[in-house]
């Protein structure tokens, strides 16, 4: 009988996934005879063919994507195991995977890491970047033990504690007919294009609701995937749109967008901290956690 390792998993993994056998073999650092052995010494132990070929391209079977479903939950298990119990055996030094969006990389993230890491020097981090989705996948995955958010969730699965609230400002090119502006009601800008992330970010969604709260429709010019990216697009006047207000050090070079404070509606949103319900964290992750929620109210978004 066949027998399956750890590392032949992850590589059947990688091809699955749709690496090709040439960049998963190179990534091994093995030949590509060797890895073509060892995905047949898996399929010899499940007992069918896993993989089909379609053109120069492997493409799993439907056994291949029921037994892929089973090594990704094995991994998942294995790696978990590993990170908890170095993190059990040495929790100051423990690794932490966090994810967060992409926004809060640039002010609130760094702060919180940086003070833990003052307390606990030789904790380390493994950093992601995502949109709301991506961070509830990573969660929901395994892959990380704690996000930082926007709004809750809503998510049974999940624990979400509220951080802080964030201001939304107006921004507006700096030709804009409202720049010289210090405050603004946000139905001014009924008339104006705006310029909004994709479908399925929370930010979409409040900008959506805060505009009927105002009384229109935002008419819609352009979507993007990143803030930076929209504040951009305001500076070189295409639009104006709903975005947190540039933190020191991030605002572009002149000239740049003016970010005006609405008046009519409560335009915030809320930042969280998010985990699994059901899951001990391992105690460095556990230990940033705690740090997190004590910490956050000091450094809240000071307009």
């Amino acid at each position: 009988m066949d027998v399956v390792d750890v590392q032949e998993m992850r590589w059947f993994r990688s091809v699955a996934d749709g690496t090709t056998v040439t960049e998963t073999a190179a990534t091994a650092r093995i030949t590509q005879p060797a890895l073509s052995r060892a995905l047949g010494r898996i399929e010899r132990e499940v007992g069918t063919a896993l993989f089909q070929r379609v053109g120069r391209v492997l493409r799993l079977t439907p056994a291949g994507q029921l037994f892929k479903t089973h090594v990704d939950a094995i991994l998942e298990r294995y790696d978990r195991g590993l990170h908890e119990v170095g993190a059990l055996a040495d929790p100051e030094a423990g690794m932490i995977p966090l994810a967060f969006l992409h926004t809060l990389g640039t002010w609130l993230v760094p702060p919180l890491i940086s003070d833990f890491r003052d307390r606990y020097p030789r904790a380390r981090f493994e950093l992601k970047q995502h949109g709301e989705t991506g961070l509830i996948e990573e969660l929901l995955h395994g892959t990380a033990d704690l996000v930082i958010t926007s709004s809750d969730p809503g998510h049974p699965a999940l624990r979400w504690q509220r951080l802080l609230v964030e201001p939304l400002r107006l921004a507006v090119p700096p030709d804009h007919r409202l720049a010289r502006r210090r405050r603004v009601r946000l139905a001014e800008a009924a008339d104006d294009t705006f310029i909004l992330l994709r479908p399925g970010y929370a930010l979409r969604a409040t900008t959506e609701q805060l505009c009927h709260e105002a009384g229109f429709t935002p008419r819609i010019g352009f979507e993007g995937e990143e803030v930076e990216t929209l504040r951009g697009l305001v500076t070189a006047g295409l639009g104006v749109s709903l975005l947190p207000a540039p933190q020191s050090g991030t605002a572009a070079a002149q000239p740049s967008a003016s970010h005006l404070r609405v008046t009519d509606v409560d335009s915030t949103r809320d930042i969280g901290l998010c985990w699994l319900a059901d899951r001990t964290l391992p105690p460095a992750s556990e230990n940033f956690r705690r740090h997190v929620i004590e910490t956050a109210h000091r450094m809240l978004h000071q307009d």
